[in-house]
């Protein structure tokens, strides 16, 4: 592979391209009309295609990447004058590329590998539509982020309620490749008040969806002893506005 393929469907293996096109026998997890609000799936990109995926990403895409980080306010505990009242805001640090110019070095590296074509592919947000039974809109943004050693995204929730097309809510769809050098790394998110759920996002491949806003965060990445300088997880993320009428 020289390139990413033109539709996201082609990295598929046999139970990906199932729940693409026939998601009820393919047990996908609906959130139309019902309470849920994630889905996480394995086995879904074929693993050959995935290594190739990353190589290009490796090679061409991360050295245009940015580190995006928010720190700990200094004064998050020295400015507090009440007992139990913290405040934090999104704190972070990874690097990402959001794709918002096109004269920006990181849009031209992921045309060019034909990364950016395939996330606005229709088999993409397809695959959305159908794991969430959301009618979506057919533009959307588009970020791919890289995740290494340490780099995580604390407590935060997703809500905007300044934007009129997301304010009462939208769908991300994150395709995920983890290289062999990664020991773990770990989503935890909200039910019923409580940090509660965890899931494992370091699986080579996987693909999770979300209907936001919901409180969530991810663990700092953590490499294989000896490692440190390879372990890289790729986050694929589409943003999509659900159609409701």
């Amino acid at each position: 592979m020289k390139k990413f393929p033109l539709e996201f469907s082609d990295l598929l293996t046999r139970r990906g391209l199932r729940l693409l096109n026939n998601p009820d026998a393919a047990g996908a997890v609906v959130f139309n009309g019902t309470e849920r609000y994630f889905a996480n799936y394995t086995n879904v990109i074929d693993p050959e295609k995935a290594e190739h995926c990353v190589r290009l990403m490796d090679a061409y895409l991360r050295p245009q990447l940015a580190v995006e980080q928010r720190r700990i306010p200094a004064d998050s505990i020295s400015g507090m004058d009440e007992n139990y009242e913290e405040r934090l805001c999104k704190t972070m640090h990874i690097k990402t590329a959001f794709f918002r110019r096109s004269d920006a070095r990181s849009y031209k590296a992921a045309v060019q590998i034909g990364l950016l074509p395939m996330m606005k592919s229709e088999s993409f947000v397809a695959f959305a539509e159908a794991v969430t039974g959301f009618k979506l809109a057919r533009y959307w943004n588009q970020q791919v982020s890289c995740y290494e050693q340490g780099d995580y995204a604390g407590p935060h929730n997703d809500h905007h309620p300044e934007q009129e097309e997301m304010k009462d809510g939208f769908v991300d769809l994150h395709v995920m490749f983890t290289n062999r050098a990664v020991a773990h790394q770990y989503m935890v998110y909200e039910k019923n008040g409580h940090f509660s759920q965890v899931v494992d996002i370091s699986t080579p491949t996987g693909i999770s969806v979300y209907e936001l806003p919901f409180w969530h965060y991810t663990t700092p990445l953590h490499a294989k002893r000896g490692r440190e300088a390879e372990a890289r997880r790729w986050l694929l993320l589409g943003t999509f506005q659900i159609l409701r009428n």
